[in-house]
């Protein structure tokens, strides 16, 4: 097991945030999911409220401790999308 992969704060006023999830196995590691700036390519289960901000109320995935290495292996993607909204090419 990677212990790395794996963080809880059950002390936290939200935890478990997201119904969905036993809350022992519940990973807050990604608390604010990295795959929120990929849009409607994070692969996760969010909608478009109606003021057309991206709410992913009722996602698990980041919080899920097996998705770990499917989140990381992203971070190139994730830079791209940085890299093309600043204008650089990569």
């Amino acid at each position: 097991m990677k212990h790395f992969a794996f963080f809880q704060n059950t002390a936290c006023e939200y935890f478990p945030c997201h119904p969905g999830v036993e809350p022992e196995a519940f990973n807050c590691l990604f608390c604010y999911c990295p795959l929120y700036a990929l849009g409607k390519r994070c692969g996760g289960d969010f909608r478009y409220t109606e003021q057309g901000y991206k709410s992913c109320q009722h996602c698990v995935f980041p919080h899920r401790k097996e998705n770990y290495d499917r989140i990381v292996s992203r971070y190139r993607e994730i830079a791209d999308v940085v890299a093309a909204v600043d204008g650089e090419e990569r």
